[in-house]
């Protein structure tokens, strides 16, 4: 696996550090408790368009669902299931603490570890690792319909340069 540049780590950090100290103090400044998953539009279930992914229709899965739940105690439940187009399944879950602390991830095929901030009911940021190298951060945002979610990844390319992508999903429940 490619190591990210120091350069390019500490930019990520530095970029998200910023992201997720604007969103707190704006929290703050609304009295906001952005650690609550109780109240958060991000609690349900989530199925991605496929149709949207930049990829021929063969080679896009079958189906992805994420599926987000209140674990208690400021903790979120994570799970992912996808079929991809040949039919093969894959099945992931974590239970996360909304304050950054890394977590195990069982059976996913990208990650063995994530991270996770809720700067605001509506956002989850998540920092996934494999083998103590950082693999994507993703920033989950639910639209103000409440009825829509869309996934921007950042993640290496092949040959060096960060790949940002968006995934759009609708509420399943």
């Amino acid at each position: 696996m490619k190591l990210l540049p120091k350069t390019l780590v500490v930019s990520l950090l530095v970029a998200l550090t910023s992201l997720l100290t604007t969103a707190a103090a704006a929290g703050a400044a609304n009295d906001v408790v952005p650690s609550r998953t109780a109240t958060s539009p991000l609690l349900g279930s989530w199925a991605l368009d496929t149709s949207r992914l930049p990829m021929p229709p063969a080679q896009r899965p079958r189906s992805v669902r994420f599926t987000f739940a209140d674990a208690g105690e400021d903790k979120l439940s994570v799970r992912v299931d996808i079929v991809y187009a040949p039919g093969q399944e894959a099945h992931s879950a974590s239970t996360v603490a909304l304050d950054g602390t890394a977590a195990a991830v069982k059976d996913s095929p990208e990650a063995d570890t994530a991270s996770v901030k809720q700067p605001a009911p509506n956002v989850l940021v998540m920092a996934l690792q494999q083998q103590g190298v950082l693999v994507s951060t993703r920033i989950y945002s639910v639209m103000p319909d409440g009825q829509h979610l869309v996934e921007t990844a950042v993640y290496p390319g092949n040959n060096g340069p960060l790949v940002m992508k968006a995934s759009y999903f609708t509420r399943v429940r």
